[in-house]
């Protein structure tokens, strides 16, 4: 399953794309640290209709942020929607992200850093029953 994640942390990248791999859910998974070089890559992709079927998205990144990212990604809902779910996976605790989240018909939930193995079997299962 083609998967993007897009966080600035180093760390961070490297726990959830070690924890993505250990539970099987995906061997092609693309890191980016900085949401401009996930935007640009997904622009070009999508045209080519190989967008990713699942987007890792970090929120509070400097230049681009997860919410600005989500904002140029608009123009192309359209051709990314019941192909690509987005995951928002912050460690913010702000109730307000929740909210916010439901103005984004591309993003499925938002989960709390570290992803943990349970996290990643739901959305395994998700992406089964589509």
């Amino acid at each position: 399953m083609k998967t993007y994640l897009i966080d600035d942390d180093h760390i961070s990248t490297f726990i959830t794309a070690q924890t993505l791999r250990l539970e099987n859910f995906s061997d092609d998974i693309h890191t980016f640290l900085c949401a401009e070089k996930a935007l640009e890559q997904l622009i070009g992709e999508t045209s080519r209709k190989e967008s990713p079927e699942v987007i890792f998205l970090d929120l509070n990144m400097p230049g681009m942020n997860g919410w600005e990212f989500l904002e140029s990604i608009k123009p192309y809902e359209p051709q990314l929607a019941n192909k690509c779910r987005i995951y928002i996976l912050t460690s913010s605790l702000d109730y307000t992200d929740s909210l916010r989240m439901k103005d984004y018909p591309l993003v499925t939930d938002l989960l709390h850093k570290p992803i943990v193995p349970e996290d990643i079997q739901v959305i395994l299962a998700e992406s089964l029953r589509r």
